[in-house]
């Protein structure tokens, strides 16, 4: 579980192909406090932490072939900046919103618009079962954000400056594909409302 407030960025260093599973090694300042089996958001994306290498602040992940279905893991190369965030403590405040880590689907960055200081970023993705609503939350590759000018298939949001530095949104531009997923409460919403109106 996570709040989609982004803790480092790393980068990709090497890719390895294992049949359908991809291993990333990822090298990154959280890399050298990392332990096998630890849960890391990457783009929004859960993976298990299967290797550490503490000396150089490297460690590995697998992506399956489902998870490389569903989100854009799959896009990465070597050099590729990648959001990274621990799994959230009981303890602590809560920032953002509750994010699991599983990636509903992708979508298309479509327009990058600067406005004085701040960034408009415009998503667009396929309707299937989930969609956003104005005011709430979504997680894009990891990041918690607020929707703004929501429609049935397309939304946008805004973007400070800290985030836009400390994130991968710096590398966005028209075309990028990034990784969606929509508020658990949300999705629970209207797959009751689905088995309640006998469409689920």
């Amino acid at each position: 579980m996570f709040t989609g407030i982004v803790e480092d960025m790393g980068k990709v260093v090497a890719i390895d192909r294992d049949q359908d599973n991809i291993h990333f090694t990822i090298e990154a300042r959280i890399g050298k406090e990392l332990k096998i089996d630890q849960s890391v958001s990457h783009n929004g994306v859960c993976l298990t932490t299967v290797k550490v290498d503490l000396e150089k602040s490297r460690y590995v992940v697998t992506a399956i072939k489902e998870t490389l279905e569903k989100s854009s893991l799959g896009q990465l190369v070597v050099g590729s900046e990648v959001n990274l965030e621990r799994s959230m403590t009981v303890n602590g405040m809560i920032d953002g919103h509750i994010v699991q880590g599983h990636v509903d689907q992708t979508a298309k960055c479509t327009k990058v618009e600067e406005a004085n200081g701040s960034w408009y970023y415009t998503f667009e993705y396929e309707y299937k079962n989930f969609c956003t609503v104005e005011k709430g939350s979504v997680s894009i590759d990891g990041v918690s954000l607020t929707v703004v000018n929501s429609e049935l298939n397309t939304f946008q949001v805004a973007i400070i400056p800290y985030t836009y530095e400390h994130t991968v949104f710096h590398t966005y531009k028209a075309g990028t594909i990034v990784n969606l997923e929509f508020d658990i409460i949300g999705k629970y919403v209207e797959r009751l409302l689905k088995i309640h109106l006998g469409k689920a």
